[in-house]
């Protein structure tokens, strides 16, 4: 086997998995095996149970993805035999007893900032005011709405999870900045790109780059899937 043929993409807060569809066209009309997550957001350990039980159905070597949140989950589901390669896009890349919570509380003060409500009964929202602007300025005006208005619950306990094991320590990563990004800063981006020892690409894009431009996902992916049983041998 000379490439990696099966992915799993993991979806991050505020969204279910189905922003993935342009992504997961793209890597299907390429040959790929392709498993979306749909994790409940509500805390890490149960998303990293349920992304562990779809690596389970993968039959051998899995590129894993993860955006945003995402990122939190892959660093410690990633952990798992049949992950080849870990893939953030615009993604938190925690390391052993930190948190998204922690990581957000490190973003330069004077940046943009996630404009995250105060918990309704255990639950985040952002200001659908402010998510075009803040989550999804390069897609269309009516999807942006329409994801505002779709918001999944992201649990607060969530943030506060802290990783017990990083999977980027043990396997080979991938980091796809996006330039344009009002979530995570992209200065926070190459800065745990360049922490994990990622191979980094970079793109225009918001923080929803996976919806807007499906093609550098992919790409990032792909390159990922050609590389990874490479460098893992060699690790």
């Amino acid at each position: 086997m000379t490439q990696v043929r099966n992915v799993v993409l993991v979806h991050g807060g505020f969204v279910d998995g189905s922003g993935w569809q342009g992504v997961y066209d793209l890597l299907k009309a390429e040959g790929f095996n392709v498993g979306v997550v749909q994790n409940p957001t509500v805390t890490l350990e149960d998303d990293v149970a349920v992304t562990r039980r779809v690596l389970d159905k993968q039959d051998g070597p899995t590129i894993l993805v993860g955006h945003s949140y995402g990122g939190a989950v892959i660093t410690a589901s990633g952990t798992h035999e049949n992950v080849a390669g870990l893939a953030y896009i615009a993604a938190f890349a925690p390391d052993q007893g930190e948190s998204v919570g922690s990581l957000i509380g490190s973003f330069p003060a004077d940046g943009p900032q996630p404009p995250i409500l105060p918990p309704e009964d255990g639950f985040l929202f952002l200001d659908r005011e402010k998510f075009a602007a803040s989550f999804a300025a390069d897609v269309s005006p009516q999807l942006a709405a329409f994801m505002a208005d779709a918001q999944v619950p992201w649990g607060a306990g969530a943030t506060a999870a802290v990783v017990s094991e990083a999977a980027w320590r043990s396997k080979p990563s991938w980091y796809l900045v996006a330039a344009d990004d009002h979530m995570i800063p992209p200065p926070a981006q190459r800065t745990m790109a360049d922490r994990i020892g990622a191979t980094v690409t970079e793109t225009p894009g918001s923080h929803a780059v996976y919806v807007s431009n499906p093609a550098a996902v992919a790409g990032l992916i792909t390159q990922a899937a050609r590389a990874a049983l490479t460098e893992r041998a060699l690790a």
